[in-house]
């Protein structure tokens, strides 16, 4: 069984069964390596690349084209998100299979809930080949 970082306060010392509550309006926003994205990390497992994140989108925000290296799931809170593939909006879900690539935009800002099993790997831009981090 994976061990999952205890980057959150009063994870420490936790036993490995118990449940983590996450206090998310006391997490820092916290920048990603696209301007205009920021994230908030609610549980991360560094072993694995498991990770379920809070995204913020400023309006005119594009994410550079990249790889979905294995399942990733988005949730829209507030606003859209767009590609060449369609729009997700306010209140839907998409999911992307491992090996969709794409750009991603947010014409008018978002807040999003995002579970990847791996981390995406950007392929143009700076940051080809680096994941998301």
């Amino acid at each position: 069984m994976t061990a999952f970082t205890p980057f959150h306060p009063g994870h420490d010392g936790l036993a490995k069964d118990a449940s983590r509550y996450v206090d998310v309006a006391s997490l820092p926003w916290k920048p990603t390596p696209t301007p205009g994205i920021e994230m908030k990390v609610l549980m991360q497992d560094d072993a694995s690349g498991l990770l379920t994140a809070l995204f913020r989108w400023q309006p005119g925000t594009q994410l550079p084209l990249h790889e979905h290296v294995e399942v990733e799931q988005t949730y829209v809170l507030e606003g859209s998100i767009v590609d060449d593939e369609g729009e997700v909006r306010e209140g839907d879900y998409v999911w992307r299979p491992k090996g969709n690539r794409h750009l991603a935009r947010s014409p008018g800002g978002a807040l999003v809930l995002s579970f990847f099993l791996k981390p995406n790997r950007f392929l143009e831009g700076e940051h080809a080949g680096k994941e998301l981090k």
